[in-house]
């Protein structure tokens, strides 16, 4: 008799902890704030802007992959450029939570984000913009992920209309070191 009420109320418990839980995701803020003027440039915005344009541009793209020393190339047309820079993409830092965790300096023509902490994931942001600082002339993103299990270091590199690269290093505990290299080169297109 006491085991079917201890049962009875461990089921009980087990499913209110399930329905807690599920419910948390509910709790978390977005990652942007809807109507809220950005503390950093968009760089999300900016490549999922880009993304679109070399989607409807189509070029031919000169892609050449490396993997620890073994290389491949070819020309291929990419059909999910968010795909494609998606890294890019997540080096975003304009989450409500990182609204002061990066030093800014900002020149003629540059604008460099350095963070102040060393657990943030992107590291480094320098944008070189024209001299009338509208047009973005390339971008230079650092990445760095630290736990327990692996280490990873992202360089990521683009030249709008010409070329990106994607650099990273990996450690992986058990498995050993990782390297990669992503470069593409843009051709014109023939649109």
């Amino acid at each position: 008799m006491y085991w079917c009420k201890f049962k009875l109320l461990y089921t009980a418990s087990f499913l209110g902890g399930i329905l807690l839980l599920s419910g948390l995701p509910s709790c978390r803020p977005d990652i942007k704030q809807s109507g809220a003027v950005l503390k950093y440039f968009d760089i999300s915005g900016y490549f999922k802007a880009d993304t679109a344009r070399l989607r409807k541009l189509d070029p031919a793209v000169n892609k050449t992959v490396n993997h620890n020393n073994t290389t491949e190339n070819k020309t291929v047309h990419i059909t999910n450029w968010g795909q494609e820079l998606n890294l890019f993409i997540q080096s975003d830092i304009n989450r409500p939570a990182w609204k002061n965790s990066y030093n800014v300096q900002v020149t003629d023509s540059l604008v460099i984000y350095k963070a102040k902490y060393p657990d943030l994931r992107t590291t480094r942001i320098v944008i070189k913009k024209d001299k009338d600082k509208d047009k973005v002339k390339w971008i230079l993103i650092f990445n760095h992920t630290k736990n327990l299990l692996y280490e990873t270091r992202e360089k990521l590199s683009y030249f709008p209309d010409s070329v990106y690269l994607i650099e990273k290093w990996q450690q992986v505990k058990l498995m050993g070191r990782n390297n990669y290299r992503i470069e593409g080169v843009l051709k014109a297109s023939k649109k």
